[in-house]
């Protein structure tokens, strides 16, 4: 028998305690993108084997994917208004679970479009997920406790991701390697079954992952949560709330930077294990991983560490900080490959781990609730730049080489710590909190 569903609050909280099951299923969710996410840096190096690309053509691995964020992120806000704070995470779940399934006729035809359009459906089914877990998970109790609640559910995200990289590299990567000059001189049909076989290796986990997820949905279909405020806006007061946004500065500036952070990240993660083979002549792809994953740890360390800061410093200042280390870690890995440039960019990922937040925080401060909805969908939206970016990187990287590439997130984080200085000057010049 389920328990009776809890009362609303006038402000849409649950009333009474924090419902721990229900709570628990959609934190987990955080963990299931955090998956989806990274094994794309896995992908992007599986795939350039697999099928022989150039970094151009590996990057659109992340392409397809941020172009889903992009496409989805403001109909996955209409229709959470629309059905639920339920509904839309039981849609995003089945398209996240039907995406990873494609992979099997995916590999089974050795076809780098298919895969590409199952990546797509996946992040579909991602942007629904982001858009209606981040505020249900806040609504699933007390308001008293909803800042707490959101950032247990955030620190899975990163235990996601590393156990994304740590599924690749234990059951996608096979550890055989060939140069451009051996694969030359296979036969054809050897060449083949090699390409094949490594096409092949993504089916099985792609197949657990996308049955796990479905039999995900179905336990949160069957389970019962507390109901929680859910208004619709009308559409003339929505195009109102928009015209508003696209005229507020500081939120075009928070678009901005986290289009670029973004791109830079993705990017960054992306090109990590072709980075560590190129610079680090006869490293394997399953090695090379291994930094993917230390990248990741120091992801989280940051999570602390920045929150630790913030207690003392303004959010402006510590991103600000935070993005020039970035600017000074890139150049190490332009113009010091090899060693130096690897541990450059795993330790880039401690300062990269506030910059989503802080950014997003600042890009909807002192909005009311309407603003601040569709400010978190725009600011969603600006996750296209890890596909406009991470491109823009392999084709850098195909021309002038993967080492001095890294100068494109170099750029990037110069952007973020512009960002950042403006708001810093509003801060002290008395203009915001």
């Amino acid at each position: 028998m389920h328990p009776p569903a809890a009362s609303t609050t006038a402000s849409g909280h649950s009333s009474g305690a924090t419902p721990l099951f229900p709570l628990a299923l959609i934190v987990s969710l955080f963990f299931l993108w955090g998956v989806a996410n990274n094994l794309n840096d896995v992908l992007v190096a599986q795939f350039k084997k697999a099928f022989t690309l150039s970094d151009f053509q590996a990057a659109l691995v992340q392409s397809a994917f941020y172009l889903g964020y992009f496409i989805v992120a403001l109909p996955a806000g209409a229709f959470m208004r629309r059905y639920g704070y339920k509904s839309a995470v039981l849609f995003g779940l089945c398209l996240y679970g039907v995406g990873a399934l494609l992979f099997w006729p995916a590999a089974a035809y050795a076809t780098y479009a298919m895969f590409l359009a199952a990546l797509f459906v996946i992040a579909c089914g991602l942007a629904f997920l982001e858009t209606s877990a981040n505020p249900y998970v806040t609504l699933l109790g007390p308001a008293s406790s909803a800042a707490s609640r959101l950032n247990l559910a955030q620190a899975f995200n990163p235990l996601g991701s590393i156990t994304g990289v740590l599924i690749g590299q234990q059951f996608i990567f096979t550890g055989v390697e060939h140069t451009p000059q051996e694969l030359a001189a296979m036969g054809a049909g050897a060449r083949d079954a090699f390409m094949k076989s490594e096409a092949a290796a993504v089916q099985l986990p792609y197949l657990v992952i996308g049955l796990g997820v479905l039999a995900w949905a179905l336990v949160i279909l069957v389970t019962r949560f507390p109901s929680v405020a859910n208004r619709e806006e009308g559409e003339p007061a929505a195009h109102g709330v928009l015209k508003r946004l696209l005229r507020d500065g500081r939120l075009l500036g928070a678009i901005a930077a986290q289009f670029f952070y973004v791109g830079a990240q993705v990017a960054v993660f992306s090109h990590m294990i072709r980075y560590t083979q190129a610079t680090v002549p006869g490293t394997t792809a399953k090695e090379a991983a291994g930094f993917v994953t230390a990248g990741l740890v120091c992801f989280m360390a940051g999570r602390f560490a920045g929150a630790g800061l913030m207690k003392h410093l303004k959010a402006s200042r510590v991103l600000a900080l935070f993005a020039l280390a970035n600017v000074l870690l890139m150049a190490v890995a332009a113009f010091m490959p090899g060693r130096p440039g690897i541990y450059a960019l795993v330790a880039s990922s401690f300062f990269m781990s506030v910059m989503y937040p802080t950014i997003f925080a600042l890009g909807v401060e002192g909005k009311g609730d309407d603003e601040r909805k569709f400010a978190a969908a725009l600011l969603v939206m600006a996750i296209i730049g890890g596909a406009v970016l991470t491109a823009a990187m392999g084709v850098a990287s195909d021309r002038v080489g993967i080492a001095h590439s890294m100068l494109v997130p170099a750029v990037c984080f110069i952007a973020i710590f512009l960002f950042a200085q403006q708001h810093w000057q509003r801060v002290t010049a008395g203009v915001t909190a």
